[in-house]
C-alpha cells in the first residue's frame, strides 16, 4: 500500500512534507491494526497521509486524514486541517476518535501546543495517541500529551535528523528496534 502512495504523491518541501519509509509505515499499520482489533476503531491521522493511505481498507473506512494539503481532498476520509486553527475542527469530531496519530510538519513548542489542542479535542478520554518528533521534545510532549518515547524509531529518508515515536500507552509493536536505524 505504501508503494502506491509514494508513486502517487511526492513530498512537498514547501509544506515540510516528508514521508516515513515503507518499513516504518508497515510498523505503524501493524500497530493501528492491533489497536483496531482491540476495539479502538475510529482512527484520526493528523498530518500523516502516508499512513492513512496505507491502511487496509477495513481500517481506512473507520479513519480520517486531517491535512492542509488539498491534493488529498478527493478521498472521502479527508478533513481539511490547518494546524494554526485547531478551533476549526468540525464539532462532530469532538471526542470521537479512539486513536490519534500525529506527525506535524514543524517541531516547535508553539506548533506542538496547537497539535496537542487538536488531539485533546478529537480524542476520546480513553484514546490512544501516537506521534513523532525529535528526542529533544520528550519532556514537552510528556507535559502536553502525556506521551513517552518508544524504542522503535521511524525512518524518514529525506529528513536530516532522527525522530522518535511517542505513545500514551504501552505499545508492543513499537517496543522493538527498527532495523533501518543504525546507531
Amino acid at each position: 500500500m505504501a508503494q502506491k502512495f509514494f508513486m502517487r504523491y511526492k513530498e512537498k518541501e514547501n509544506l515540510n512534507q516528508y514521508w516515513f519509509s515503507e518499513n516504518t509505515i508497515s510498523a505503524l499499520v501493524n500497530e493501528i491494526e492491533s489497536l483496531f482489533n482491540e476495539g479502538f476503531i475510529q482512527i484520526a491521522c493528523i498530518s500523516t497521509p502516508s499512513l492513512y493511505f496505507s491502511l487496509p481498507e477495513q481500517v481506512k473506512k473507520c479513519a480520517k486524514v486531517f491535512d492542509i494539503d488539498t491534493a488529498f481532498q478527493r478521498d472521502p476520509g479527508f478533513v481539511f486541517f490547518d494546524f494554526n486553527h485547531p478551533e476549526n475542527i468540525p464539532d462532530n469530531f469532538f471526542g470521537f476518535f479512539d486513536v490519534v496519530i500525529i506527525d506535524p510538519p514543524f517541531i516547535t513548542r508553539e506548533v506542538w501546543e496547537k497539535y496537542a489542542r487538536a488531539a485533546k479535542v478529537i480524542c476520546k478520554n480513553t484514546g490512544r495517541i501516537i506521534l513523532s518528533s525529535i528526542v529533544e521534545n520528550a519532556m514537552m510532549l510528556e507535559e502536553l500529551l502525556q506521551v513517552r518515547p518508544c524504542l522503535f524509531k521511524p525512518s524518514i529518508p529525506h529528513l536530516v535528523y532522527q525522530y522518535m515515536f511517542y505513545t500514551n500507552y504501552e505499545s508492543r509493536g513499537l517496543s522493538v528496534v527498527n532495523p533501518e536505524i543504525i546507531e
